[in-house]
């Protein structure tokens, strides 16, 4: 099938040789990307956008379909989600099931997919020398996938293992929750996950052919009209054309026409309506839902966009900073966002304290109240120029991402509607300021026109005391209540608050946006130079000479002994935290909109703090943040409150996902020192507002500071950056003996232990195992040898991911969640293998091993030389990848700093050894460390135990030990020496 000339959209013309059509404008893009662009229209009517980046070390592909789970049968909910599962399983031109993820497996690839309400993304990236194999490979899903009866129900299981997965997740709980109480007569409601039920019950039930219905969903919608398709290479623009018509051109054109449902999701018969739903965490929570017109034509003005952030402000005058004055808030933000096509509601989410919750109509009338403000007063002239500020001084110096993010976010934009020649900047730029069309907008944020969701496990503040329904599919308990006759009233009868005001002026927006990137690069300046180092404090700098931002990256951590000294030490350390952030939050948010953001954690080694963002103003908050935290003097209110929020966080700990309560424990049993959550929680509750101001006393008496300042900023800037550090805390330095920082534990030979530990909700189907196998102890005296066994360690990790996904996953239905990874901690190193499943843990712990016997050792003994050379390349080719943006660099370098061994060029002098290592050292490594049966391989693993289990009498592998007691344990077994630098330090002075 072919376009007509006059069926063009405007701007393309046909290519030289006619076999497609090209854009004739330039695609605008930040003024220091480098990379080339062009828009092609091939014959089908497919958009393809191919980007020439002769820098990036992957190759990248992206095809979004403009269809998704709104198109769903009411009788076959989730079947485009069950169609992205399928079409990767084999084609006619490639008919082996496995040969597309194989092939990117081997070329340092990988890929991914996912399906939302109106789109559907499928994306992948390899190394730069095979895209074509991979273009090959990739296109022939959209041309004839195969769609094996012999997948359909492995993968219909894996789709139910995904739903199963979040069945205790509140987030996902009340999306659904909130689907379901919209009209039926839109989309929107429908179940677009999956689940058994929904693909084969219901199905069968109404006589249905799973496959059939499949086949016809793909023959109806998968259309090459409604696909974008987005191509990163090294090679020239005219290539990557060649290759899109080469291997594109043959999908299919239905000429598919989607149109926006007539019906709007939220309808007066669901509008004034308050929600009262239970949630598994202790979380308090209100969104307001009020239906807008469609936003999506007008991105050049961006109102929707405006509104948002005025009304998410946290600054002086906010309606967050009275809420929170008054105590009902601790989070608040505002958006637009499409429900359906045409279809757009504004939201209004806000986090609230107990008090909070008790006055939720109130803050309802807090919040039209402020809408009020912005109707009868208008928006003045400098947040229009502000935000016209911000959004082109961001666009400008957008950091890169990794190719396979990059070209997913770029596919989606292209169905938004924006302008050929502004399909990167659409979604960014405000270019029309159109006070009118804003405040039009802001007008239809009516009183009579909103919904509300209160979330929260305190029964009594439903009207009526009690839940009286529960959704199908997640089970969230819920009631429906009509806005009571004296919320009405008070909405009818608004006055202004004298409290609320648009924003003033942001005095962090930056006016000197220079580089000082360095043009001639030294081979000292391709890792951080020790600029100062003192008993008190340790300074690295290296300033910017990649990437040519006016950004920088300072990070500190500051080591006090007292601070981790004890399970009560350490939670006071994390509530100092969350008190200097509350005590900053109105003047750090003016910060974070003009591009200049902090973080403050509290950590087994201290406090770490991160500022990250344009340079010109950062020491400006460094000398904030610090100051707050040294003067810290909380009232006893702001103290209960913050106090609140972090009991809840660590009793909602319980209800993470099992697979991630399996890596803490792993976590507690590895480390020298590290405090469970339980202990927190009981110390937590202990500390008064007068114990926590004694040990903020003390805590800074003696510390140790290390940082690194990266990016555009000279060393004296940053040497003033430390000295703004020390200034403030005005603290001594550590004695030597207190310099010691956290170790590893060491498993002794044989050592076999299996950790029991029953997931604490009563509720959650899922458990999940955390396999853990270490090696050769990297403090230990035989340097070759441990260099050779971490090598070795990530080779055999490398080679044994895909399998593991394939085997545990794909074939075993073990379970959605499964995941193999090298370790290194500390002075310690190991392969993690992790399952979540609703099997018992001792069967998944034995088809782990089984999966090593048999699956692994059978690859490597079959694998020829060649083979070999896939994977050891592909691991070069991945520890040899450039950093994308400043952010990655900082990263690599300051998880150096942080280990203690300062080994800057690791990557560079792995990927030689990984050259220089042969199959049979791997084979003799797997042999002797890996495989279960080995007297020499070394294992822990934690089972998380699901109390709906039904035991499966699965039996103990012999040899293997039961932990009973956690702490005496790990108290039996030895530790690792401290990391120590692979190098004098002044070695790293120039």
């Amino acid at each position: 099938m072919t376009i007509e000339p006059h069926a063009l959209p405007e701007g393309y013309e046909e290519s030289q040789d006619g076999s497609h059509f090209v854009f004739g404008k330039s695609i605008e893009k930040p003024a220091d990307d480098k990379r080339l662009y062009r828009l092609i229209r091939l014959k089908n009517d497919m958009e393809v956008l191919l980007i020439h980046d002769p820098e990036s070390d992957k190759a990248a592909a992206s095809m979004n379909v403009h269809v998704g789970s709104s198109s769903d049968p009411d009788n076959m909910q989730g079947l485009a989600h069950f169609l992205e599962h399928l079409l990767f399983l084999g084609t006619s031109k490639y008919p082996r099931e496995n040969d597309y993820i194989e092939y990117l497996a081997s070329h340092s690839g990988s890929r991914n997919a996912f399906t939302s309400r109106e789109n559907t993304n499928y994306y992948l990236d390899v190394g730069r020398d095979h895209l074509e194999g991979a273009l090959d490979r990739f296109a022939q899903f959209f041309i004839s996938p195969l769609f094996n009866q012999d997948c359909q129900e492995r993968e219909a299981r894996a789709v139910d293992s995904e739903y199963k997965m979040n069945l205790q997740n509140d987030m996902w709980r009340m999306f659904y929750l909130e689907k379901h109480l919209c009209s039926r007569q839109n989309p929107y409601w429908k179940f677009d996950i999956g689940n058994l039920e929904s693909l084969q019950d219901i199905p069968a039930r109404d006589g249905l052919n799973v496959r059939d219905e499949i086949i016809k969903f793909y023959r109806s919608f998968y259309s090459s009209n409604i696909m974008k398709l987005v191509i990163l290479g090294q090679e020239p623009l005219d290539q990557l054309s060649l290759w899109a018509v080469e291997k594109f051109s043959e999908v299919k054109n239905l000429h598919v026409q989607r149109s926006p449902c007539p019906y709007p999701p939220l309808t007066q018969q669901e509008l004034q309506r308050i929600v009262y739903a239970k949630p598994v965490k202790d979380i308090k929570k209100m969104t307001i839902r009020i239906p807008i017109p469609s936003v999506s034509a007008h991105y050049a003005s961006r109102p929707a966009g405006i509104i948002g952030h005025l009304i998410g402000h946290e600054g002086g005058g906010s309606l967050f900073s009275l809420l929170k004055k008054k105590g009902w808030a601790n989070t608040l933000s505002s958006s637009a966002s499409e429900m359906t096509l045409g279809h757009d509601t504004f939201t209004i989410s806000i986090g609230l304290t107990n008090e909070g919750l008790i006055h939720h109509e109130e803050v309802i009338v807090l919040i039209f109240q402020y809408i009020k403000m912005l109707q009868e007063k208008g928006i003045p002239s400098h947040i229009y120029d502000e935000v016209f500020s911000l959004t082109h001084m961001e666009f400008r110096y957008k950091d890169q991402s990794r190719a396979a993010v990059y070209v997913q976010e770029v596919g989606r934009s292209m169905h938004k509607g924006y302008a050929p020649e502004m399909v990167l900047s659409g979604a960014h730029l405000l270019r029309d300021i159109n006070p009118k069309l804003v405040m039009s907008y802001i007008h239809e944020l009516q009183i009579d026109r909103w919904k509300a969701m209160v979330v929260s496990p305190d029964l009594s503040i439903i009207p009526g005391g009690e839940l009286t329904a529960v959704e199908y599919w997640y089970r969230a308990e819920y009631h429906v209540a009509s806005v009571s006759s004296s919320l009405v009233a008070k909405l009818q009868t608004l006055e202004l608050h004298p409290d609320l005001h648009v924003p003033t002026p942001n005095p962090y927006i930056p006016a000197i946006l220079d580089s000082n990137q360095t043009e001639k690069i030294p081979d000292s300046l391709v890792r951080p130079v020790l600029i100062k180092n003192t008993p008190i404090s340790r300074l690295w700098h290296k300033q910017d000479t990649i990437f040519g931002t006016p950004k920088v990256n300072i990070n500190f951590r500051l080591h006090s002994p007292v601070a981790i000294s004890s399970p009560s030490n350490h939670v006071q350390s994390k509530l100092m935290v969350h008190l200097v952030k509350d005590t900053l939050e109105e003047e750090a948010y003016g910060a974070t909109l003009a591009g200049l953001s902090y973080s403050f954690t509290s950590t087994m080694d201290g406090m770490i703090l991160k500022i990250s963002g344009y340079s010109e103003k950062a020491n400006i908050l460094l000398e904030r943040i610090i100051h707050a935290l040294k003067t810290l003097t909380p009232g006893q209110d702001q103290f209960r409150r913050v106090k609140d929020r972090l009991e809840t966080d660590l009793k909602n700990t319980d209800h993470q996902r099992v697979d991630v309560q399996a890596s803490y424990f792993m976590k507690y049993l590895r480390s020298e020192r590290r405090w469970l959550y339980s202990e927190q929680l009981e110390e937590l509750q202990q500390v008064t507002l007068d114990e926590f101001q004694l040990f903020h006393r003390q805590v800074f008496s003696r510390v140790h500071i290390e940082g690194l300042v990266h990016g555009n900023m000279s060393d004296s800037q940053a040497l003033l950056s430390g000295e703004i550090v020390e200034r403030n805390l005005a603290s001594k330095s550590l004695l030597p003996s207190q310099q010691v920082h956290g170790r590893s534990v060491i498993m002794p030979e044989k050592f076999k232990a299996i950790l029991v530990h029953e997931v604490p909700d009563p509720v959650e189907t899922n458990s999940a195992v955390n396999y853990y196998i270490q090696f050769q102890n990297q403090s230990s005296g035989d340097v070759t040898k441990r260099e050779t066994d971490r090598v070795l360690a990530q080779i055999v990790s490398h080679i044994a991911k895909e399998p593991c996904f394939s085997q545990l996953r794909t074939i075993e239905q073990l379970g959605y969640s499964v995941h193999c990874s090298f370790l290194a901690d500390g002075s310690n190193i190991g392969i993690s293998i992790q399952v979540q499943s609703t099997r018992d843990p001792m069967y998944v712990e034995n088809r782990i091993e089984e999966f090593l016997r048999v699956r692994i050792a059978n690859l490597l003994e079959t694998m020829s030389e060649e083979g070999f050379q896939k994977y050891t390349r592909s691991l070069i080719q991945n520890k040899l990848e450039k950093d994308k943006n400043l952010s990655q660099e900082t990263l690599r370098h300051w998880k150096q700093i942080l280990s203690g061994r300062y080994d800057f060029t690791q990557a560079a002098d792995e990927a030689e050894k990984i050259e220089k290592v042969s199959l049979n050292d791997v084979k003799r490594f797997f042999a002797e460390s890996v495989l279960p049966d080995s007297p020499m391989s070394k294992t822990m693993s934690i089972h998380m135990r699901s109390q709906k289990l039904v035991d499966e009498k699965v039996q103990l592998t012999e040899g293997k030990a039961m932990i009973a007691d956690l702490g005496s344990y790990k108290a039996g077994l030895g530790l690792s020496n401290v990391p120590s630098p692979v190098k004098e330090l002044s070695h790293f002075v120039i």
